[in-house]
């Protein structure tokens, strides 16, 4: 056991413990092991900032863009694991794992877990099919691409999250617009969006596949299917995800492909989030991200099956041995579960939510995660980061989650909103 400046237990380091992965250091405690934080900007972005428990931590070492002045911090807490929290941490981790010879998926194809053209070619290299993409740096590339006929395509950054940027078009104007109000603005990750992805769209329902990975043997913690809706001038803005048991058609056909995709992209350890289309043509990728899901969606599958993403992942860091034994069991769902994306209509200041009594009164009602409080400034909502609540509904009845989720859905719109 190695000794560290506070004390005698063993250290893991979380880069970027942000949004869900907050959750992760707690765990790691009640199994025995102190948490270090590792920031990987500067100034991270300030839609993490709130979620941040700096107590649960033994100090933060802030990355500076010297890998070896990071490494020299590191040293004194000699931590046994280093795995990323948020998105913005993935490639640092790699960095940093690699460095100190831990468990890590590389610095290889760490660029291909981030850029998300580079992440889609390499897929589509080892054998695995996904989409017809292109990456334009300049208009007329982009267009030429598009071709002279209408068709829908899917436009996002080269490097972002939380579905910031991403437009869907379906006309040669369209796909213009989308372009110039990409490039040379900023993502939500604070970064400059100097070109943009173009990809055909994929026709078919949306998947969460989350996974767990150690030396390169995936272990899938939950599955979810997701459901759209046209809305706020949105092609296909998320409206709430169901959990899923293990087995079915379809997850029969989505685990072997997300597999498939991380033995693609290198993702030998630790948590990922693969969403899939499953299109007449069968699974196809939309991205991966090398890091445990986000929304907080982990911890409404652990009230659903027992555990999560997050136990499976400290499962592998701190005891691989338990981990394969139990890799070879499937998930059980001892009761169903949604989580719902509430819809704001329009921008203000938010008054109260009117309804909101009516929310919680149904039966299946678990948790309401409030993203907007009265007092506060509400967006109308277009992506993920302009989601005003999320809803956790679960129940041991599959039928009063759905009824819940329709009410929910109906609940929803101008006049659960009272905003001026």
């Amino acid at each position: 056991m190695s000794s560290t400046p506070q004390g005698s237990r063993p250290v893991v380091a979380i880069v970027d413990a942000y949004s869900t992965a907050s959750h992760l250091a707690p765990l790691f405690h009640a199994r025995g092991y102190d948490c270090l934080h590792v920031q990987s900007l500067e100034q991270p972005p300030a839609v993490f900032g709130a979620t941040f428990r700096a107590g649960d931590f033994l100090s933060t070492v802030v990355h500076r863009g010297d890998t070896a002045e990071t490494l020299a911090a590191l040293a004194p807490y000699a931590p046994v694991a280093l795995l990323p929290g948020a998105e913005i941490g993935v490639e640092l981790a790699d960095v940093l794992s690699e460095a100190l010879g831990l468990r890590t998926n590389g610095t290889a194809l760490s660029n291909a877990r981030r850029d998300k053209f580079h992440m889609v070619e390499t897929v589509k290299a080892a054998g695995v099919p996904a989409a017809d993409q292109i990456l334009a740096g300049d208009l007329d590339t982009l267009l030429d691409w598009y071709g002279p006929d209408d068709r829908t395509v899917v436009l996002k950054p080269v490097r972002s999250a939380l579905n910031d940027g991403v437009s869907f078009c379906g006309t040669r104007g369209e796909v213009r617009a989308a372009f110039e109000a990409l490039v040379g603005a900023d993502s939500a990750l604070g970064l400059r969006n100097d070109a943009v992805v173009a990809q055909e769209y994929l026709v078919g329902a949306e998947y969460y596949v989350n996974t767990v990975s150690l030396d390169g043997k995936h272990y899938v913690c939950d599955l979810w299917k997701t459901q759209h809706l046209g809305v706020n001038g949105v092609r296909d803005l998320l409206g709430g995800s169901s959990l899923m048991v293990p087995r079915g058609p379809e997850q029969d056909l989505l685990a072997p492909y997300a597999f498939s995709v991380l033995d693609a992209l290198g993702i030998r350890n630790g948590p990922a989030h693969t969403e899939v289309k499953l299109t007449p043509r069968g699974p196809r990728l939309i991205e991966t991200g090398a890091r445990v899901c986000g929304a907080m969606l982990p911890l409404l599958t652990r009230a659903a099956t027992g555990e999560s993403q997050l136990e499976w992942t400290v499962l592998a860091y701190t005891d691989p041995e338990a981990f394969e034994a139990r890799r070879h069991t499937d998930y059980e769902v001892a009761r169903h579960a949604v989580c719902v994306n509430m819809v704001a209509p329009e921008a203000g200041k938010l008054v109260d939510f009117p309804k909101l009594a009516e929310l919680r009164a149904l039966e299946s009602f678990h948790d309401v995660l409030l993203k907007v409080r009265p007092g506060e400034e509400i967006s109308r909502t277009v992506n993920d980061l302009t989601y005003p609540m999320l809803v956790h509904l679960l129940h041991e009845v599959e039928g009063i989650v759905t009824h819940d989720y329709m009410t929910a859905r109906h609940l929803d719109g101008e006049g659960f909103y009272d905003v001026v």
